[in-house]
């Protein structure tokens, strides 16, 4: 996120922000690299970041018009410019040269990623390519950087629209002006994730997200006039202990929050950030206010000096993450990574954002781009002991923007998850020729109009009713049982099981096996099985399909569809994640769907299931048969 400013003003850094970066970063780091742990919301890290961000580059705009009379916006575009770039180029064009190496989804639209962060658009290019920043099916490279391009966003316009602001005359009509538009853009994301218009449009547009921004220009218009002459009364120990009480409980609000589970409702969007933004300008004005205590403790050592990397931290981390997972062969971004994963990365972070810091932004802070390059070209043509060293810089240079250029000419449209399903769909979409016409079944029809014996199923028995899992493996059922009738699509749950079974049921068309392949997308709901088992009746048969994937609710999913199965005599179980399981390498990249061979073996699932309910109900039937039989032997025997 937006480091410490570069500004020459004097008296430009403020107590305590430092260690609020260090909070801040440490709860985005923890959330992404150790998702199986504690901080199920430590996306709030991210609003942390932008509160701080609105306050203080705010702050020094008002510092400088009060002290020269005027805003130098070239001055501050270049100080923001000579801040952001330097590690901002080498994260893309290191990681980017890393990606091309390992290849496969991990470079998937990088070109489109790649010019997102060179105009800092990188939030909008990603909604418009239907990025979906909460799934781990396909974590982009970059994903990240959508909060530096909405924070870059706000400094290219903050600075032109501060002047309107400073034409109403009271200070506290300004702050009210900007924590009106705070609150009017929290609104408008609950609006748009309640209209259903995606969360991740909700969670990435500058506007639906700048709230946190907005509530911090309105803390430092606020309190302009008390940092620059503090009233006596805030140097009373009575008003030290009321701040550092009132900041610690703050800063506690935000690990409080951050532990809440993550829900995809207004509650969390914005409910929850929301929150986290107001804690965060309660800790700003804590800590910052003259004579405070809290301000010293946030800016300890420790704390000071991963605030001081906080920017290269999180722009390090979450693509050295994707490139350890990818190595590794599991998915970054599920809740399922390993430990050691995560860990992994988190050394390799703390490892660049040290040697960036130290070699690359520190140098072009001091020095600025023109400084910096004539200093490597003074190194160039000195004395051996700096001219090897800079011959390295500039070799390793050419090497990662060669890298970054070829990762961007192979890098493939679609991921290897996104091609299976969309195979899926395309072979749905097909003609399939004419078919005999199909009767439909009455649900009550006696067990006298069911086959004798097990035979071979016509796929015109079975509607098929998935996710994108079953929805990657449709050419396979469909070559398994011609005729069969799949209706899957992708993110479904089973909680849309009902009304698709309800609706064929009043059409007069639902068929004999209904396979409900809706694992993969969260826990299962047992009304809504009810619901499909009452739907179906006691002479249909209900196959419920096994998950597989790279998701922490799986294994309860999984012992949920077993248990249910045991409880129900129409239903059986078809062990997808039990069949697929020796044979991970048959599923695309993101461990989730499966190939042309891996849909064979869900196809092979599903058979092995309906041959074996038809084993049931022949066993049934049999034991039936003979107790009629049994029944009737005495009467023709007294006869």
């Amino acid at each position: 996120m937006t480091p410490p400013s570069s500004a020459t003003l004097p008296h430009s850094r403020f107590a305590g922000l430092d260690g609020l970066r260090a909070v801040a970063v440490v709860l985005v780091v923890v959330y992404h690299l150790f998702p199986g742990w504690w901080l199920h919301s430590g996306f709030i890290g991210v609003d942390v970041f932008f509160v701080i961000s609105g306050f203080l580059i705010t702050s020094l705009l008002l510092r400088e018009r009060e002290r020269t009379g005027r805003i130098a916006l070239v001055d501050f575009w270049r100080r923001r410019a000579r801040r952001l770039l330097p590690a901002l180029a080498l994260v893309v064009t290191v990681c980017a040269t890393w990606a091309w190496l390992v290849g496969g989804d991990v470079l998937v639209r990088l070109g489109w990623q790649v010019l997102g962060a060179a105009t800092f658009s990188y939030n909008w290019i990603s909604v418009a390519g239907g990025g979906d920043y909460f799934s781990a099916d396909t974590p982009e490279l970059l994903r990240n950087l959508w909060s530096l391009a909405v924070e870059e966003q706000f400094y290219w316009l903050w600075p032109l629209i501060l002047p309107l602001l400073l034409l109403i005359p009271r200070r506290w009509g300004r702050a009210a002006l900007a924590l009106v538009a705070a609150v009017a853009s929290a609104l408008w994301m609950a609006q748009v994730v309640a209209a259903g218009g995606g969360l991740t449009r909700a969670y990435f547009g500058t506007d639906t997200h700048a709230f946190g921004l907005l509530l911090g220009v309105a803390l430092a218009v606020g309190l302009q006039r008390v940092l620059v002459s503090p009233p006596a009364w805030l140097r009373h120990p009575g008003a030290r202990i009321a701040g550092a009480v009132t900041g610690s409980v703050a800063v506690l609000a935000l690990f409080a929050l951050a532990l809440l589970p993550e829900h995809n409702d207004v509650a969390t969007f914005p409910g929850t950030l929301a929150a986290a933004s107001v804690a965060s300008a309660v800790a700003i004005v804590c800590g910052v206010l003259p004579g405070s205590w809290l301000g010293p403790v946030l800016d300890a050592t420790p704390l000071r000096w991963i605030g001081d990397r906080s920017y290269g931290i999180y722009l390090w981390h979450w693509p050295l993450l994707v490139l350890v997972s990818a190595m590794a062969g599991v998915t970054a971004g599920a809740d399922t990574i390993p430990p050691w994963v995560g860990s992994v990365a988190l050394v390799l972070t703390a490892i660049c954002a040290t040697v960036s810091y130290r070699f690359v932004e520190q140098p072009v802070r001091r020095l600025g781009f023109r400084g910096a390059l004539g200093r490597c070209r003074d190194h160039l043509v000195g004395p051996p002991r700096t001219f090897f060293p800079a011959l390295g810089v500039l070799l390793a240079s050419i090497v990662v923007v060669a890298g970054t250029t070829a990762g961007i000419a192979t890098a493939p449209a679609t991921s290897s998850g996104q091609a299976v399903v969309q195979q899926g769909r395309t072979a749905l979409a097909q003609p399939t020729g004419p078919r005999p016409p199909l009767v439909a079944e009455d649900a009550s029809s006696p067990d006298s109009a069911l086959p004798q014996a097990p035979a071979a199923v016509d796929g015109r028995q079975i509607d098929a009713i998935g996710d994108s899992v079953m929805l990657a493996s449709a050419p396979a059922l469909m070559e398994k049982y011609p005729g069969i009738r799949i209706d899957a699509k992708v993110s479904r749950s089973i909680y849309a099981a009902p009304g698709i079974v309800d609706r064929l049921a009043a059409q007069g068309t639902l068929r004999r096996y209904v396979v409900l392949g809706l694992g993969t997308n969260g826990s299962i709901d047992k009304r809504s099985l009810d619901l499909v088992v009452d739907r179906l009746g006691p002479h249909r048969r209900l196959v419920l399909v096994t998950a597989f994937a790279p998701r922490s609710w799986i294994p309860g999913v999984n012992k949920a569809l077993h248990a249910y199965a045991a409880g129900h005599p129409t239903v059986i179980v078809a062990d997808w994640a039990g069949a697929i399981a020796p044979h991970v390498d048959l599923l695309a990249g993101d461990q989730i769907h499966p190939g042309g061979a891996g849909g064979r073996i869900y196809a092979q699932t599903v058979a092995d299931a309906i041959t074996q309910a038809q084993r049931q109900q022949a066993a049934a039937r049999e034991q039936m048969t003979l107790r009629a039989y049994d029944l009737a032997e005495p009467r023709a025997s007294h006869r």
